[in-house]
């Protein structure tokens, strides 16, 4: 009896051990249902925030390979891909060595996650006090709003940094985000909300944003041609915390609430 009970606890033991997800297991980004698009219906027409992936050249490709620390900055990629290198297989004793600039390197994204009530940007009342049977609600956007996020704190290379970041975001939420969006005057839902008699209806509407936070990694870019061989050297390499906060373009989080007394 006592074989049979250690034998049960060990099948058990390795179920869950095999059943539990590891605690580093990445979770699906959840959108929840009181967020919706509303990229038909806004009358401010919002430039598109896409962030293709700069493919690197056949010689920058060489060059990136070449660097010991990871290069991911699209200027900087760029740049490269607008670059040419002769070589000679002739060229005995040829050397030379070109600063490129300080350069944010890359970002490594450490947490990502949403406030869906990021800022408030308008509400709609409706009082059904006086009547005796249920009113209707729905949302009319009643000033234009504009929406910014931003860096929670000053660095170098700011514009890299917020591309990099925006980039990493969108990839892991799979939203379209802008560190500056517009809710246009006018903007409305033909969705409606039901309000009991003898009460206030209130349909608050706020924009949506992520949290991005991770580290940004700096450092000096050489350029180093050693006769036919060519390579990139990075120097005085450093690395920052850094934090931001990315609206979501044209998403808008709804809050309805019904109350018997004015607020």
């Amino acid at each position: 009896m006592r074989k049979l009970f250690h034998a049960t606890m060990i099948l058990l033991l390795s179920f869950s051990i095999f059943a539990t997800p590891s605690a580093g297991a990445k979770k699906p980004f959840k959108v929840p249902n009181s967020v919706v698009s509303i990229s038909k219906e806004n009358t401010y027409p919002n430039a598109s925030q896409d962030q293709p992936m700069l493919q690197p050249s056949k010689l920058a490709k060489e060059l990136l390979d070449t660097s010991e620390i990871n290069i991911e900055n699209p200027h900087l990629i760029k740049m490269l891909n607008e670059t040419t290198v002769s070589g000679s297989p002739l060229a005995i004793g040829y050397r030379a060595k070109i600063f490129l600039g300080k350069w944010a390197l890359g970002y490594q994204s450490n947490e990502t996650v949403a406030n869906w009530e990021y800022k408030k940007i308008n509400t709609n009342r409706a009082d059904n006090r006086g009547g005796q049977q249920a009113a209707e609600i729905s949302y009319a956007q009643e000033q234009q709003y504009k929406i910014k996020g931003g860096l929670t704190a000053k660095v170098p290379n700011a514009e890299d940094v917020k591309s990099m970041m925006m980039q990493k975001a969108m990839k892991k939420t799979k939203l379209p985000l802008a560190f500056e969006t517009v809710i246009g005057a006018g903007t409305k839902r033909d969705q409606t909300y039901k309000i009991s008699p003898r009460r206030l209806g209130y349909l608050h509407a706020y924009a949506p944003a992520v949290n991005e936070k991770g580290k940004v990694t700096y450092g000096e870019v050489y350029l180093v041609l050693k006769g036919s061989k060519r390579k990139l050297v990075v120097k005085n390499v450093t690395s920052q915390g850094i934090g931001a906060w990315i609206p979501v373009q044209d998403h808008v989080t709804f809050g309805f609430q019904i109350t018997a007394q004015p607020r």
